[in-house]
């Protein structure tokens, strides 16, 4: 079942996502911005890990650095789902 899933998703068109462009950066850097404030709003249990003294500032004292990875994290996926649907529609 899995071996069927996997046969047709290789089938799909994509787009050429290959290529750096600055179009595909700025996407991405949008959706890791996103990801830091969902990551943000979204942590119950903040401030368990080690601190950003630099970025304290900027995201506030319970936001170390487990929040700012689970963050950068999600906005990786974000950026690359976004990117990729992008690339295959033409968009960019």
């Amino acid at each position: 079942m899995i071996e069927a899933i996997l046969s047709q998703l290789a089938q799909l068109p994509t787009g050429d996502t290959a290529v750096w462009s600055w179009n595909g950066s700025l996407i991405m850097n949008i959706c890791m911005i996103i990801g830091i404030v969902i990551a943000r709003v979204g942590i119950r249990q903040k401030g368990r890990g080690p601190a950003l003294p630099l970025l304290q500032p900027i995201l506030g004292k319970n936001f170390g650095v487990p929040e700012l990875l689970a963050g950068l994290s999600i906005g990786h996926l974000l950026g690359v789902i976004t990117v990729i649907t992008l690339a295959t529609n033409g968009t960019i």
